[in-house]
Parts: structure tokens; sequence; C-alpha cells
């Protein structure tokens, strides 16, 4: 089968993506990667075919440059601006194209990033079938538990209930650019949809997310086509990062990342720098990104080696501890491998993973507003000298490695559109079937 992928091309989405793509491909299949041309990079250095669109409106090097101010943005203001400002244009920009680079490749079929709203009109106008994919935390928009934009508890009182539902309605209210955008295009390709039903457009073959059910809270009514699976990483496929190696010595590693993308808080990292910096039997990995000048963070501890970016997943098999900014993709891979977490979330779906790692015991997290250095430190001794921490890490390795979540995904796929498939040749059957009764009659 010749299957499409389009994700949303920021790394935190593509990393995930691309590994699947690579799985699917792997089991015998046609991939082909749709995407801007930010996108082929990753594509390329994992051996996928990749098809351009969008080259006037973001030629290389335009999502760095576009995504850059959200770096110093936190809280719901990230996601309010990335929904509101930065994500209509890029839907528009893949309703102008999408279209004709399916019929052109001759995909089949489409697995398309959840969070690239609306995308899924683009298939549903050519009678594709098409998957969705939570590559992020996934939202519950039932309101049984938080919204992961938010770092409430789990809470089933009435007065969570309510405060579910509130925070459902803030992210309803900032959909709403990209929502027209979608009218727009519904209206121009004579898809008529139910703009009330939030479930509306979602795939009802399958929608799968990377999260392991273990991590996630309890009593969510997902409907029948939602499938758990498991990270969605193999080590394989990335391009190569440099590291000096030879720094590393044999003291406890603390690895500490705040991501690609809300990662441009000065202060945030001066915290942990201050943090770590009396801590002497601990040796620590800073990765601070693009968006950082190493130079402005003041003095660098002599425990601390500063890097723009690392290899993640070899560290993290080192690691003691990950400080994180909570990104889902950051936090599932420290659990691959029993590292237990102190959480500094940031923005979009990071409240919701802190509340989660908290949760389930795999370590602590505090608030941006409420970050200080004593308290920083704190968190970060109490993670290491505790063994639960390290004992709840351990257990969710070892979930990790049985759900064997990219071999889930493909599996679900697959099944998915075979049957959708055979269905469909049923239904041509039926039809060629009652056209010669009707030939007969005459």
């Amino acid at each position: 089968m010749k299957i499409g992928f389009v994700s949303m091309p920021l790394s935190g989405h593509l990393n995930p993506m691309i590994a699947l793509a690579r799985r699917l491909q792997s089991r015998g299949n046609e991939v082909v990667f749709f995407g801007v041309p930010d996108v082929e990079p990753f594509a390329r250095a994992a051996g996928l075919d990749f098809v351009p669109y969008g080259e006037t409106e973001y030629p290389v090097g335009s999502i760095d440059k576009v995504y850059s101010s959200v770096a110093t943005l936190h809280g719901f203001e990230v996601v309010r601006h990335s929904c509101m400002d930065l994500n209509p244009d890029l839907t528009r920009v893949a309703f102008d194209y999408l279209a004709e680079k399916l019929a052109i490749t001759g995909v089949e079929a489409l697995v398309i990033d959840t969070v690239h709203f609306f995308i899924e009109l683009v298939p549903l106008s050519m009678s594709i079938p098409y998957i969705h994919i939570w590559n992020v935390l996934h939202l519950d928009f039932s309101g049984a538990t938080p919204p992961s934009l938010f770092s409430s508890p789990l809470d089933t009182s009435p007065e969570g209930l309510k405060r579910n539902a509130a925070n459902l309605h803030k992210l309803g209210a900032i959909l709403g650019p990209i929502a027209e955008v979608a009218r727009s295009y519904a209206e121009k390709v004579g898809l008529k949809i139910d703009w009330n039903d939030p479930a509306a457009t979602v795939s009802k073959l399958a929608v799968i997310t990377q999260t392991p059910k273990e991590f996630d809270f309890p009593g969510i009514p997902w409907p029948a086509q939602f499938h758990y699976a498991g990270p969605f990483h193999d080590d394989e496929g990335r391009e190569p990062v440099p590291f000096p190696w030879e720094k590393l010595t044999n003291k406890p590693l603390i690895y500490a990342s705040l991501g690609t993308l809300v990662n441009g808080l000065d202060d945030v990292y001066k915290h942990i720098l201050e943090a770590v910096q009396p801590l002497e039997d601990v040796q620590v990995v800073l990765s601070v990104g693009k968006n950082i000048d190493p130079e402005n963070l003041g003095p660098i501890p002599s425990n601390t080696i500063v890097v723009r970016s690392a290899p993640q997943i070899e560290l993290l098999k080192r690691a003691a501890l990950c400080i994180t900014h909570a990104g889902l993709n950051t936090t599932l891979e420290s659990l691959a491998h029993g590292v237990p977490m102190v959480a500094i979330p940031i923005g979009y779906d990071q409240p919701g993973t802190a509340a989660r790692i908290a949760h389930h015991g795999t370590g602590e997290f505090i608030e941006v507003d409420e970050l200080t250095t004593d308290r920083l430190r704190g968190l970060i001794e109490k993670v290491l000298q505790d063994s639960s921490y390290r004992e709840r890490a351990d257990d969710f390795q070892k979930v990790i490695s049985k759900t064997r979540g990219l071999d889930v995904a493909a599996y679900v796929i697959e099944q998915a559109f075979q049957k959708h498939q055979t269905r469909d040749s049923r239904s041509v059957a039926r039809g060629k079937h009652k056209t010669a009764e009707v030939l007969q009659e005459a």
C-alpha cells in the first residue's frame, strides 16, 4: 500500500512521525512524506521519499523563523499565539497544494498529525482514507480529565469537572482562526461538515497516541477507534549530533533540556545552572538549543557541559535524572530508559505531561512562574535521593519495552486501511451487482 504522511513541521512532531513512517516502510509499505521544505532533511535522514509543497510561502529556513516567536513565551499564551497567529497560514498553504500532490503521487491512504488541525479535509474531499496520530499528549475533549494544555491534577469532583469544561472552552476559542480557514476550504470543495461536533472530521478508522495507557489519567471515554500505542522512537533515522564524549566523568549524570521550540527563557537556564552548581557529586549536560546565547547565561559551573544540541537518547542511557520541559518525546524517552525527571513545563502539552509525571510518581514538577533556584535544587535533590522515583521510572521502562509502540501503531494502521479497502471492494461489488440486476430487468 502507498501511504502518505503529513506532520506539523516541528521536530517534536516530526521525530515520532518519521519513526512511524520508517516502521511502516520496513514492513513492506511504500511511504511518502509530504511537507514544507524544512521537513525534507528529517525525511531524507530516515530514508523516506519526500514531496514538498508551499516552497514559495515557506522556503528553506522559514519554519525556525516563523516559530521563533514562541521561544520566549510560556503558559497558555504559547498555545494562543500558535493557534491564532502562526498555524492558520500553514493550514491554508496545505489546503492550497496538498490535494494536487496526493493525486500526482497516487497515495492510497494518509496518516495525519492530529495537531495539524483540519488537514483531514483534503483526503476527505478526495475519498482517501486517513488515520490520526497524536504525537503530542492527546487532548481529552470529553471533559472527564484535564485538557493536556493545563497542569491541573486529576480531579473528578464537580469542581474539577467544571474546571475541565472551562479550560476546554478556552481551547475552543483560540481555534477559531484555523476553523475559519477550514470552513472556507470545506465550502470550496463541497464538503458538508457539522462544525458544532468537535469529532466531525476525526478519523473513523483509527486515532493512535504514542502515550502508553499506563502513563495517562484513567477514566477517559475514548471512542472504539482510539488506540494507545507507546513511544514512537527506535534510536535510528535521525541526523547524528556531535558531542564531546571525552568530557564525561563517571559521576551520576543529569541531562537537562528544554526542547527545541519554547526554549528561549534565559532565566530558566540560569536557575538550572545555579541549582546544580553546588552539587559536587554529579555531572550535568545542559542543551540550550538555537534560541539561547550561552554567553548570556553567566558563569558555567565546573560540573556542567553546555551544548546547543545533544544526542538525547544516548545521554539518557547514562543519566540518573532528566531536567525537562516535559515535552512528550523527552518524557517518554526518559521513561524508556528508566530515568526519573524534574519537569519545568513551559507551554503546549507540557503542563499535562508534567501533571502525569507527578501523578505516576516518576518525578516532580514546578511551574515557570513559581521557579526559584532553591526550589529547583530541592526538587533535584529530592528526586535523586528518593529511590521511589527511580523505581517508578523503572516500572515504566518495563511497560514501554513490552508495548513496542511503533509495532502496535503500524499494525493498527495496516489493519484499519486493509479493512477500509475490503469494505470499499465489497461496496463496489454490490454496486456492480445491482447495476447488472437493473440491466437484466430492463
